[in-house]
């Protein structure tokens, strides 16, 4: 395998650009340190619930997650996760909440990282994507998985342990690869899968399997869904994907063989692309780019050449 040296230095993925937050995980299992901090009057923090956050506009167009000092957050008795610290100082908490609070002004409104990821700063989206990752993870991990009892939060949100058999569980992240295949024509390979509306077209994806290096995962999942086969792989970046816990790991790949033969489980209809192609396609409104938050887009956008057309979150 070899690596694409772009790496999206000029139009870095969505989710990935440095937040400038330092996770201070030495400090997770210090609660003196914990207390002090979150009594602290710089501190802020906000409240996920079920993958979502208040979002607000700022008076210059900005758009920010609504966060509070700590001494004006809901009550919560355990699900208070700490995030780390910026260069200010400043520490960052998420609560995890039933239901996102009320606003008085009523200008704040709630978002999932598919809107929100594209709006925030790299700062406030480095926050969301931390704390609904930790939020998913904790909602469907309560019992442990070696006796079966009931775990408690630990590590400031970053373990569950069992005080029964004294097993400690850490939050789960799923690796898996999505690529944008090409021929010697330079032609791109895009696929619809079974449950997407029709003219929504992506990269192919799926998981890494057990004992499966990542790029034997590339080859297996392209001929899995399509029928093709795959020489060449070249790895251009990574993404994390908490919908609900995955990390895309992207990649370029070159096709050896171009006969198309779908799966019909996962892939519904899969189609070669030129770039003149897929313009036109886009243009007649036939196919739908991918959502810009992902990674599949910038894999497209790579061998495209250029910006896809925008496309709306809902």
């Amino acid at each position: 395998m070899t690596t694409w040296t772009d790496h999206t230095a000029e139009r870095p993925i969505s989710l990935t650009a440095p937040s400038g937050i330092d996770r201070a995980a030495h400090h997770r299992l210090d609660e003196a340190w914990l207390a002090a901090a979150w009594s602290h009057p710089a501190t802020r923090c906000f409240v996920v619930s079920g993958g979502q956050v208040l979002i607000d506009e700022t008076p210059d167009g900005r758009t920010e997650l609504v966060m509070t000092p700590s001494f004006e957050a809901p009550l919560t008795e355990a699900h208070r996760y700490f995030l780390g610290i910026d260069e200010d100082g400043v520490s960052y908490f998420a609560l995890q909440k039933d239901a996102l609070p009320g606003r008085i002004d009523q200008s704040a409104r709630p978002a999932g990282l598919r809107e929100a990821g594209l709006l925030l700063s790299p700062r406030d989206a480095g926050l969301m994507v931390h704390a609904v990752g930790l939020e998913n993870w904790q909602r469907t991990h309560r019992f442990c998985s070696r006796c079966g009892e009931r775990t408690v939060i630990a590590a400031a949100g970053h373990i569950r342990r069992c005080q029964a058999c004294g097993a400690e569980h850490y939050p789960r992240t799923d690796p898996a690869v999505i690529m944008a295949v090409t021929d010697e024509d330079d032609r791109i390979l895009l696929g619809r899968q079974v449950h997407w509306p029709e003219g929504r077209f992506s990269t192919l994806a799926g998981f890494v399997e057990p004992g499966e290096s990542i790029e034997q995962s590339v080859r297996r999942e392209v001929f899995e869904e399509a029928g093709i086969t795959v020489g060449p792989v070249e790895y251009v970046a990574s993404q994390p994907w908490p919908f609900p816990s995955s990390l895309m790991l992207g990649f370029m790949a070159r096709a050896t063989t171009t006969d198309i033969d779908v799966d019909g489980d996962e892939i519904h209809e899969a189609r070669w692309f030129s770039r003149e192609e897929l313009h036109a396609a886009f243009e007649a409104g036939e196919v739908l780019p991918p959502y810009g938050i992902s990674i599949a887009a910038r894999l497209i956008e790579m061998w495209y050449g250029k910006p896809l057309p925008t496309r709306s979150f809902i």
